[in-house]
């Protein structure tokens, strides 16, 4: 299965794409303490409006880059990074100053034909905690 993805200049780091807004958001913001930080997160193929298209969890390596979509909240001030691990090896990793109490961001990753199996990029912040991760799998298109 091909997924249609916008090409990236980086092919071995990942890049920073955008990060904007200070929106309210009030439905997630209530499902939290008000002083804790949360974030959601997903791999895309692309973002529309800052918003992902769509989310992926397996992606066949006919398919040369990916999109890691993360929503911010309660992190105004503070930097977060985008680690980006394939297995235990750390392939790029990725800061954004977050400049609202919500702040919506997204990587990308080149990725060559070879580096098979599974992706995991961490949320970290500024104090070395991650809070959150989310996988995907890179598998081999002849299969």
């Amino acid at each position: 299965m091909a997924i249609g993805l916008l090409a990236f200049a980086m092919t071995l780091s990942g890049t920073a794409l955008a990060q904007e807004d200070a929106d309210a958001g009030a439905d997630v913001e209530a499902l939290a303490p008000p002083d804790v930080p949360s974030a959601l997160a997903q791999f895309t193929t692309a973002v529309e409006d800052r918003e992902p298209v769509d989310q992926v969890s397996f992606v066949e390596n006919d398919v040369r880059s990916i999109i890691f979509f993360s929503d911010l909240r309660r992190l105004e001030g503070r930097t977060v990074t985008h680690r980006w691990l394939h297995g235990d090896v750390v392939r790029a990793e990725v800061d954004f100053q977050v400049r609202g109490p919500r702040w919506r961001v997204w990587s990308s990753k080149d990725l060559m034909e070879d580096w098979l199996g599974d992706w995991t990029v961490e949320i970290v912040t500024d104090e070395g905690e991650v809070i959150a991760a989310e996988t995907f799998t890179y598998t081999d298109a002849g299969r």
